[in-house]
């Protein structure tokens, strides 16, 4: 009976968000497929909670989604009013965009919620 080899270990990339304007890291919650980016809220209470940084009132409560697959990252606007800009480029509402280190996410108009998305 041959040995049985044990599963490859899937190298597990942390990502997070840099936000700009604080200087402060935001861990992205580890597990989930699809984290919620927003303010708090009855429908879809959000993984990453935005509501305490600076100009939060640009940020729609249900923003946007991150999506990892099998360790590749995708935003999505999930219909904010303000919208959702990567490398200061809006994205549509439903078009998933494939997110690299360093993309620049901003989140509404006017460049105040800012991220850099970041894997180490």
């Amino acid at each position: 009976k041959p040995a049985v080899s044990p599963a490859t270990q899937l190298q597990t990339q942390t990502a997070s968000l840099l936000h700009v304007q604080t200087d402060t890291t935001l861990e992205m919650p580890q597990g989930l497929e699809i984290i919620h980016i927003g303010k708090p809220n009855e429908q879809i209470p959000p993984d990453l909670d935005v509501s305490g940084l600076p100009d939060a009132d640009v940020v729609s409560r249900i923003h946007a989604d991150i999506r990892n697959e099998a360790g590749i990252f995708y935003i999505e606007d999930v219909g904010s009013s303000n919208g959702t800009y990567i490398n200061y480029n809006a994205l549509s509402p439903g078009n998933r965009h494939r997110l690299r280190p360093g993309d620049r996410i901003s989140l509404g108009k006017g460049d105040l919620v800012t991220f850099i998305f970041q894997l180490s």
